[in-house]
């Protein structure tokens, strides 16, 4: 994680729920969190302040996940932010073509606190508790 302050998140839902339910786990972490309703949503909030992760969202209206993660990597470049995409589509062809585009890792939902922090690790956004 990074050193001078809290670690800043962006979650990305077309869901308040999920959003909501994202804040409370990533904030009990020690995140900072931001929200975005969409891709154009996400990007704005980004330009304004980049992240140092982005929990996004695949099916979204506006600007659904995959298209926001295409821009921010071309805009933004292929490590920063560190992007974890969340979703219920589980296809292999879909998950390589997330990891294609530049996503780090691949979260499906529903996700618990257990798995969303084992993500964050394998990201290398939180420490091992085992190391």
């Amino acid at each position: 994680m990074q050193t001078g302050g809290p670690a800043t998140f962006l979650v990305v839902d077309d869901s308040r729920t999920v959003r909501k339910a994202a804040r409370r786990i990533l904030e009990k972490l020690g995140f900072t969190v931001a929200e975005a309703g969409d891709g154009v949503e996400a990007l704005a909030a980004c330009r304004a302040t980049l992240p140092q992760a982005v929990l996004l969202d695949w099916n979204m209206p506006v600007m659904d996940g995959i298209t926001f993660l295409r821009a921010a990597r071309a805009e933004f470049g292929p490590d920063h932010p560190v992007i974890l995409l969340c979703t219920t589509e589980a296809a292999m062809e879909r998950i390589v073509e997330a990891l294609g585009a530049g996503a780090q890792e691949y979260l499906m939902k529903p996700f618990d606190e257990e798995l969303l922090r084992d993500k964050l690790t394998q990201a290398g956004l939180l420490q091992d508790r085992a190391a």
